[in-house]
């Protein structure tokens, strides 16, 4: 009978009846490995609040060596992260036992939400064990001694206390944050709809190839922050000096990938295209540009990421305001906190932005789901 089953699943058919119920063992095994893997993802909630703890636990008992006096910032934060994840891995625990038989919208972001959370679990406990070492390195075993490095209470408390104003009439964390996100947009934007319409001729017709790729060679090339002076000149408006330093530096790799993608279109789309009657227009816009998005969107990646090196210099020609400006102000204080707490907000900002991205690419991509890996 086993040899009889073996033989049968080798075949890919269906096992009778009689050897379906000698199989019983063989699948209730299966169910304590996926009771298990279970119990783990349901643990693996758990482990921010250990590794908080720990930290907590350095934080109250090791003796400060480093010149400064904590302000209580970075217990509170530790502190709230043990009671968050609490919270969620018993809530998902919850969660995951309920049966509902009403599974509407609002049952689904839930339940997404839950998970995305616990699939976040040991990123969130990676964290807080850089901060552990982080504050054993500067504010416990003074390695490294201020003002250059403070610890993440230090950064923190700065966090708070410059959200609203940075002190001496200056504009704070959350103003800056608006002001960088206004210019990143605006010069991101405008880089990209301009690169994508150069991508398109360039890469669609060939007299405007013929004269725009040796443009694209000898302009292209040159970063953005070099062009400073001659936006200024062209510029006498602080705000569109950074705009447009901004879109210098997304326009290039844009144009180069899109026009990339639009000439690499396969000719049996547009074969078959023509043959069904379709014009210059229709093959443009319905034929080549679709086929060119997977290019168009790596393009859209790489200009994001010049758009942020590119905005903290572009803050630097005359704005009163931005992430960069706040991090070169603070830097002439020497009040490297500051610093910090800029670069801490910086990272979140734009990681966040460029998620969204992600997000946009995944809706608009989705036939490619099945090709490629995600």
């Amino acid at each position: 009978m086993e040899s009889q089953t073996i033989e049968i699943a080798e075949r890919g058919g269906a096992a009778p009846a009689e050897i379906s119920a000698d199989m019983t063992p063989y699948t209730a095994a299966a169910s304590p490995a996926r009771a298990s893997r279970r119990r783990g993802a349901a643990l693996a909630a758990f482990t921010p609040v250990v590794t908080a703890a720990i930290a907590l636990g350095i934080h109250r008992g090791v003796i400060n060596r480093q010149n400064a006096v904590p302000s209580g910032a970075y217990a509170r934060f530790l502190i709230g992260v043990i009671v968050a994840f609490v919270l969620l891995g018993v809530t998902q625990r919850v969660w995951r036992r309920t049966k509902s038989t009403r599974r509407n919208f609002a049952w689904a972001a839930v339940s997404n939400l839950l998970h995305w959370f616990v699939a976040s679990a040991p990123i969130v406990a990676a964290g807080m064990l850089v901060l552990c070492a982080w504050e054993l390195v500067t504010l416990k075993f003074n390695l490294m001694p201020l003002p250059y490095f403070p610890g993440p209470d230090g950064v923190l408390q700065t966090l708070v206390d410059d959200w609203r104003s940075a002190g001496l009439g200056q504009p704070g964390l959350a103003e800056c944050m608006v002001q960088s996100l206004v210019l990143l947009l605006s010069g991101y934007t405008v880089g990209s709809v301009l690169g994508i319409i150069c991508g398109v001729l360039i890469g669609w017709f060939a007299p405007v190839r013929y004269w725009g790729m040796p443009v694209m060679k000898l302009i292209g090339p040159i970063p953005a922050t070099a062009l400073i002076p001659m936006a200024l000149m062209l510029f006498p408006n602080p705000t569109l000096s950074a705009i447009s330093l901004i879109a210098m530096a997304v326009w290039f790799p844009v144009t180069m990938l899109t026009l990339s993608g639009v000439s690499n279109t396969r000719a049996s789309y547009l074969d078959v295209a023509r043959t069904l009657g379709a014009g210059p227009a229709y093959l443009v816009l319905r034929v080549a540009i679709p086929a060119a998005m997977p290019s168009i969107f790596v393009g859209l990646f790489m200009g994001l990421g010049a758009s942020f090196l590119t905005l903290i210099v572009a803050e630097a020609v005359g704005v009163q305001a931005g992430l960069g400006w706040y991090i070169d102000w603070a830097r002439a204080y020497s009040d490297y906190k500051k610093v910090y707490a800029a670069l801490v907000i910086m990272s979140v900002y734009f990681s966040t932005i460029m998620t969204l991205l992600f997000v946009v690419r995944d809706r608009v991509l989705v036939w490619q789901k099945g090709t490629i890996k995600w």
